[in-house]
């Protein structure tokens, strides 16, 4: 029935305008928008999103090109997979064994039927990896914050979040029915005093997250920390970006602050350096053993399966035994960081995660097109999921990438940013565009 509504805008559109028309239309209306959307981004060869791939994820992988159905060699810089541990041979093996022990599924939640020895070693291992008292498994991320946050949170707390805060959280507080106080980013002085000045008669918690996905700085723990104590509230990490990435033995953010055993509640994905998918918190004993009734996402999910489970086992192994794989990465990330370096972008980033900033006159969907042609797989973040002043490619590094494919990497981002630059712009507003 949809098929036969027709939209009749007559007009370019985005997809922030079909989100705001669309709470006004019919389904058959904002659908036929979406479709008269897709086409114009087709004919104008602006789709590069949900590329499929037909081989592992590894440091480089085949993709069918959307356009000639043909396949194409790309080396990956747009997966989360920081240290390669999604097609490693040991991760491999493990999930092998635990198929022939377990199965490849469950069919129940974890306080009826899904529970097995298995994910209680995970439980009290991922525990032990942020010194924390006990852990509780989620099915994803996103169930894991929006879990978290309907759960502890009561009328009368108040909670003030990062500006920049992942949508799973805000979902949460949505849910919850908790308007919340936001804090503009990282701004401590302005944290501080929303803190002062806005107060319930409940408890009072912080959240943040460790990396910031879209621009990979970090969250200053150490300062939060001292807020914390001073004004008695509970600090919730994301540190979805930062397990297995930062601090000595890459246990995340809290140990890279040195603040391991002191954060309240820690959130985190498998979904990232674990290279699968699934979530969990790490807390008191307490606080975990109260989600597990009242967390609605972890009660009403059916459990990860063993074979996930199995994977993030060995992924922890990995991490534990094989230290070399996370000097490896910010190796990576310093070379990356000295290539982009000398060719004019102030890069100087403290995780695997490096924003180039699109400067205006750039058009970033054809930028986009000519790094798929060129072999590289990097993301591009577009309006309206970041302001039309801060669309960027986000380049993810991996602790398998070679030198070589930096250097490719590098070579591309000068060759596009020249091709692209106008001719007519004076030499002092060029410098200021391509310094990202």
């Amino acid at each position: 029935m949809f098929e036969k509504s027709e939209y009749r805008g007559g007009e370019n559109f985005n997809l922030h305008q079909i989100l705001l028309r669309g709470r006004n239309q019919s389904l058959a209306e904002k659908t036929a928008a979406m479709q008269t959307f897709l086409q114009q981004m087709r004919q104008e060869r602006s789709i590069l999103s949900m590329r499929r791939i037909v081989s592992p994820a590894d440091r480089e992988v085949l993709v069918i090109d959307p356009y000639s159905g043909e396949l194409r060699n790309m080396v990956m810089f747009g997966s989360n997979n920081y240290l390669g541990l999604a097609n490693h041979p040991y991760v491999r093996k493990q999930v092998l064994r635990a198929i022939d022990s377990y199965g490849v599924g469950i069919g129940g939640p974890p306080l009826l039927n899904g529970y097995t020895e298995l994910h209680r070693t995970l439980e009290e291992r991922l525990a032990a990896f942020k010194h924390s008292e006990d852990s509780l498994i989620y099915s994803s991320g996103y169930g894991a914050n929006v879990g978290l946050v309907t759960a502890i949170l009561n009328p009368n707390d108040t909670i003030y979040f990062d500006s920049y805060s992942h949508a799973s959280f805000c979902d949460g507080l949505k849910m919850a029915n908790q308007h919340g106080i936001r804090f503009p980013h990282n701004d401590m002085g302005a944290l501080e005093q929303l803190m002062q000045e806005h107060s319930g008669s409940g408890d009072r918690f912080i959240g943040v997250e460790g990396v910031y996905s879209m621009d990979g700085d970090l969250a200053p723990l150490d300062k939060l920390y001292r807020l914390k104590q001073q004004y008695n509230a509970y600090i919730i990490l994301d540190d979805a970006h930062g397990s297995g990435v930062l601090g000595v033995n890459g246990h995340g953010t809290a140990e890279h602050f040195g603040l391991e055993g002191k954060i309240d509640i820690t959130m985190g994905t498998f979904s990232k350096a674990f290279g699968v998918t699934g979530g969990f918190v790490a807390s008191t004993k307490t606080v975990v053993d109260f989600l597990r009734y009242f967390s609605r996402s972890y009660m009403f999910s059916a459990s990860l399966p063993p074979v996930v489970i199995a994977a993030v086992l060995a992924a922890l192994d990995i991490i534990e035994r094989q230290p070399e794989l996370l000097a490896r990465l910010r190796d990576n990330v310093s070379y990356a960081s000295a290539k982009l370096r000398s060719i004019g972008f102030e890069i100087n980033s403290p995780s695997p995660i490096i924003p180039l900033r699109v400067p205006e006159w750039m058009d970033i969907r054809r930028a986009s097109y000519t790094f798929h042609q060129m072999g590289i797989f990097v993301n591009s973040i577009e309006y309206p999921a970041v302001p039309l002043s801060q669309q960027r490619f986000r380049i993810s590094l991996m602790a398998i990438h070679t030198k070589e494919d930096i250097d490719k990497l590098v070579d591309a981002v000068d060759e596009v940013w020249n091709s692209m630059m106008p001719t007519d712009e004076t030499p002092e507003l060029i410098e200021k565009c391509v310094i990202a």
